[in-house]
């Protein structure tokens, strides 16, 4: 059985009691996913038909949308496959108000929030396919049957969620992470990136968003950013 985040409010910004973290940046959340993730991934450039982006930690589901938006303004011909990790999933209606800021991708939202009230965790249609696998990801990443062309890893900070960062996790990530696929997040500690090395990835800090002087981007051997 799924749990529930326990949420407080900052404005429109939905905070994590669990873990004293917001879920996406209280500068801009669209814009953290643009640079962060889209642009770390070296997205939309490499998308193609059956792209799989894997994600830890689903949230509110704003970069699940951004990259669905990217999808539609790239017009490439096909399906993206788009699959997280998620250990409480949001209700719809926090998701929507979380959401309701960006306007830019809630247009986008109806048939993530459909879904949602209608207790389920996956759906298909227009060109995207969705399934977030609800449990703790250091057992149901080794589990996926899948191999990712680009991860999201957006777990909340790691000094606060350090189950999301741990080096078993990272090394399923890697195991689970086509030739020349890439990750990317905003956390730019250490033990993060020596984990990540350790995994397989080749990584590189990179300048982080707003606030944030650097983040991580990672590659894996047989191809480029």
């Amino acid at each position: 059985m799924d749990q529930h985040p326990d949420i407080t409010w900052r404005g429109s910004v939905p905070i994590a009691s669990r873990f004293d973290d917001p879920y996406f940046s209280l500068e801009d959340g669209l814009a953290e996913t643009g640079h962060v993730f889209l642009a770390g991934n070296g997205l939309p450039d490499r998308f193609r038909d059956g792209f799989q982006v894997a994600e830890l930690g689903f949230g509110t589901g704003l970069n699940f949308l951004a990259t669905w938006a990217a999808w539609k303004e790239a017009d490439v011909a096909g399906t993206l496959r788009f699959t997280s990790f998620e250990l409480f999933p949001m209700e719809a209606e926090d998701m929507a108000r979380a959401l309701s800021v960006f306007p830019d991708v809630a247009m986008l939202a109806g048939p993530l929030l459909d879904m949602r009230r209608a207790g389920g965790f996956a759906f298909e249609e227009h060109g995207v396919e969705l399934e977030i696998i609800v449990g703790d990801a250091r057992r149901e990443v080794a589990a996926w049957a899948g191999s990712a062309d680009a991860w999201y890893l957006d777990g909340f900070a790691p000094a606060r969620n350090p189950e999301l960062w741990e080096p078993t996790l990272l090394s399923e990530v890697a195991r689970h992470t086509l030739a020349g696929g890439t990750a990317a997040t905003y956390s730019a500690a250490g033990a993060v990136r020596r984990a990540l090395s350790d995994a397989g990835f080749t990584v590189e800090r990179c300048p982080g968003y707003g606030r944030k002087r650097h983040m991580t981007v990672a590659r894996m051997s047989g191809g480029a950013l």
